[in-house]
Formats: structure tokens, C-alpha cells, sequence
């Protein structure tokens, strides 16, 4: 068999590679190794988070694994055939659903099908799932993907809970993405949330970011508040830019002790901060559209060059050669070309 080894600990050494290594692996057919899994990190090897994708993928591919377990620093997986499923993630925890999403949905762009997964839907240290569902899935519409995600109950930390379901066509018809810089901003939307909380926070989150979003630019400011139950209280509010090229977004998590107006100018300020540069890819979405631009081909402007994206460029390229362009230096504005 002909392996594609990966070394879990390049760049900055976390899940990222995983997710996007047992993606491409389903996608290419090719068997990969992963070797040192987050060696650096205090705690190296398998999370229950990224466990929870790679069975995800398992599913979905009727994979062979082997190294799927907490703590295990080598993983193997040899991929099946992969056909459209109902795929169903029942995490037990608050694990982010959305980094689960990020391994699944490249994967289920080849192969169509729907999904169902429990966890965390705004947690931190990971996307929330109104960003995915409203700046994520928005920029992958105009690559031609067509997804949609309901958010049918909130999961915060620790308890988790929260139930996300949605599906994928699969992909047809493949466009590359040209989003270089924006010239007007359209709109400001959003959703500020309150979950087992008073109504209140979800209407103080929204009123401090469309007040601060107002004190900047003169477009509408519609943020839309929620009110809901489900396992443990949280909050979290998620506002975005609707520019003539894509979304930009901003967020920011409650938690006890924070005034709901901090938590929304939080959320605002960090969209501003990324609206400065004009580039029409925000550092968020930068490097979640990597594995699809490597198919689809493009070229987008970023506002900032992470180690995320860097790591998640190698990966890619360690299954499908020397593909991409990257200009700029790491913390700064750059550009992404890809060459399909």
C-alpha cells in the first residue's frame, strides 16, 4: 500500500492535521499514517475531540483504523469506498461540533449525505456554529458546495447537549474562488443568544455590538436575538460583515462574571479589527477554505496569515504536491493562490 505519512507535531501541531489529513485521505482514496500526534502539546496524542471525527470519517468511508483511541500519538486509516450516509457523532461532552464539521464536511462534498452530532456548539477555542452555518458555509455557496446546518438545541461548556443536524449535495459543478479585497460593506448581521439565561443577556449582547458596529459605519445593523433551553446556561453572540465579495465575521462567549455588554463589543471589536485590511477573507475562515480551495482552485486575500493556515496548506500538499501559493509573512495580511 502506498502510505501518505504525516507527522502529527508539524507547525503548530494540533487537530487541525488530523481533521484534514483523514479528510483528504477519504477524498484521494490514499491510506495515511499520522505519526507523533500533538507531540508538543501537554497532553499529546488523541482528544475525545478529534476521536469523534476521525469515526465520523470511519463511518462515512467504511475505513479501516487502526490507533483510534485517547492518548494514542499514531493513528492509521485506510479508507473504503466512500458513498453518501446519514452520519450520526454522539459526543458526549462539550466537544465542539464544529471542529467535527471541519474534518466531515470536505469529505461529504465528494460524497454528498447528512449528518447529526451532539456536543458543543459554542464552545471555546473553536468556531461557533452560527459562524460555520453564516460566514463558512456562505463563502463555500460561491465555490458551488451546497450545505445547510440547523442548530436544533445549544451546547455549551461543560455540559454540552446541543444537536446540530444538517446535509451536503455533492459537489458538481466547481468554482474556483477569486476574493481578494471588498469594496463596500452591504450589511451587518448576527445572532446574539442567551441559553437557560434571562432574555435580557441575548438583547444586551446584540445592543452593545450593533451600538459599537454603528459608531464606525453607516450600513444596517440587524442582529437577531435567541432565546433557549437546553442542558447548562451559556451565552455567545456571532455578528458578520456582508461585503460585494464575502462575510467577515466576529465573536465572543459569555461567561459568568462578564457583563453581556462586554461580550458583545468583544464580538464587534473583533470584527473590526478584521474589516481594517479590506481583505475579503477574514483569519477565521482563512484556513477552514484550504482543502476545498485545492480542488476548486482560487485565489483569496486574507487578513491574516495564522500557523493554522500554514500547517493546513502542508498537509493538504503532502497528498497533493506542491499546489499552493502563499504570500505574506505569519501574523500579517498575505494572499493564498492555488494552482488546480
Amino acid at each position: 500500500m502506498n502510505w501518505v505519512e504525516i507527522d502529527g507535531s508539524y507547525g503548530e501541531g494540533g487537530g487541525q492535521i488530523l481533521r484534514t489529513a483523514v479528510a483528504l485521505s477519504v477524498i484521494t482514496g490514499k491510506p495515511v499514517k499520522i505519526i507523533r500526534i500533538r507531540a508538543n502539546r501537554p497532553n499529546p496524542g488523541l482528544r475525545p475531540q478529534h476521536l469523534h471525527g476521525i469515526l465520523a470519517l470511519k463511518e462515512l468511508s467504511n475505513a479501516r483504523v487502526k490507533g483510534a483511541r485517547v492518548g494514542s500519538t499514531v493513528l492509521e486509516f485506510v479508507p473504503g469506498e466512500a458513498r453518501p450516509k446519514h452520519v450520526r457523532v454522539p459526543i458526549k461532552t462539550a466537544g465542539s461540533v464544529t471542529l467535527v464539521l471541519q474534518a466531515l464536511l470536505p469529505a461529504m462534498a465528494f460524497t454528498g449525505g447528512s449528518f447529526e452530532i451532539t456536543g458543543g456548539t459554542d464552545v471555546p477555542w473553536s468556531p461557533p456554529v452560527d459562524y460555520l452555518k453564516n460566514v463558512t458555509l456562505y463563502a463555500l455557496g460561491k465555490m458551488g458546495i451546497g450545505a445547510e446546518i440547523e442548530v436544533k438545541r445549544r451546547g455549551h461548556y461543560p455540559k454540552g447537549g446541543g444537536l446540530v443536524v444538517g446535509r451536503v449535495e455533492p459537489w458538481e459543478g466547481r468554482k474556483p474562488l477569486k476574493a481578494l479585497e471588498w469594496c463596500r460593506i452591504e450589511r451587518f448581521a448576527g445572532i446574539s443568544h442567551a441559553t437557560n439565561l434571562p432574555a435580557h443577556v441575548a438583547e444586551r449582547q446584540a445592543k452593545a455590538a450593533r451600538e459599537r458596529l454603528e459608531e464606525l459605519y453607516s450600513v444596517p445593523v440587524e442582529i437577531e436575538t435567541e432565546v433557549s433551553r437546553s442542558l447548562g446556561p451559556g451565552s455567545g453572540i456571532v455578528v458578520w460583515a456582508e461585503t460585494d465579495s464575502l462575510r467577515l465575521g466576529g465573536d465572543a462567549l459569555g461567561k459568568r462574571g462578564k457583563p453581556a455588554e462586554v461580550v458583545g463589543r468583544e464580538a464587534a471589536d473583533e470584527l473590526i479589527e478584521q474589516l481594517t485590511l479590506r481583505k475579503a477573507v477574514d483569519k477565521f475562515l482563512a484556513d477552514q477554505l484550504i482543502p476545498f480551495l485545492a480542488f476548486a482552485g482560487g485565489e483569496i486575500g486574507v487578513t491574516e496569515i495564522t500557523s493554522h493556515l500554514i500547517t493546513n496548506v502542508w498537509v493538504v500538499e503532502q497528498f497533493l504536491g506542491r499546489i499552493f501559493e502563499v504570500e505574506g509573512e505569519i501574523g500579517g495580511p498575505g494572499v493564498v493562490r492555488v494552482e488546480v
